[in-house]
């Protein structure tokens, strides 16, 4: 099964220097029945790409948190056994947490078959929509209008051997 790790810059380079994306539990998403049924889609590219978005909203969070992260959105693609995939009984019906999957253990990331990242000239809109983020999860609507810019940007595709210019 195909899952999108969220992380940011700094997470990429540590998962990089240690090999792995973790320690574990992470965090992911994935094409689940829940994201299925909100999708209303059989297309299963078109699913991959909702899961991806999902954890690019994640990624933002995680920048929110994050003052000192560069402003850039960044997921790592990952394949794992379906098995490893565990989606939350309790939060299934969360809509916060559609296409949201557990990972119990870490995961090599030889395993990784992509990184996502915004370009730079997302910064200035993505740091913007993380800085809205705690407005707009309060319901003003023109903090989510600035949380909803960022995802006017398309995240690149990197190849894993592309991670330490990435870095840079």
């Amino acid at each position: 099964m195909r899952v999108y790790v969220p992380l940011t810059l700094p997470g990429l380079a540590q998962a990089h220097k240690a090999g792995e994306l973790g320690p574990g539990p992470l965090t992911a998403y994935a094409v689940t029945p829940a994201l299925r049924e909100w999708y209303v889609s059989d297309d299963i590219e078109e699913l991959e790409y909702a899961a991806l978005n999902r954890a690019a909203a994640a990624s933002l969070r995680l920048l929110a948190g994050d003052p000192e992260a560069a402003r850039r959105r960044v997921v790592v693609a990952v394949d794992v056994p379906d098995k490893d995939a565990v989606v939350d009984p309790d939060r299934g019906l969360d809509p916060g947490a559609l296409g949201e999957v557990r990972i119990a253990a870490a995961v090599p990331l030889a395993k990784a078959a992509a990184v996502h990242a915004d370009a730079d000239d997302a910064e200035a809109d993505v740091s913007a929509a993380a800085d809205a983020l705690g407005a707009a999860d309060q319901g003003d609507d023109d903090a989510q209008f600035v949380v909803d810019g960022a995802e006017d940007h398309e995240l690149l595709w990197f190849g894993v051997q592309e991670i330490p210019a990435l870095l840079g």
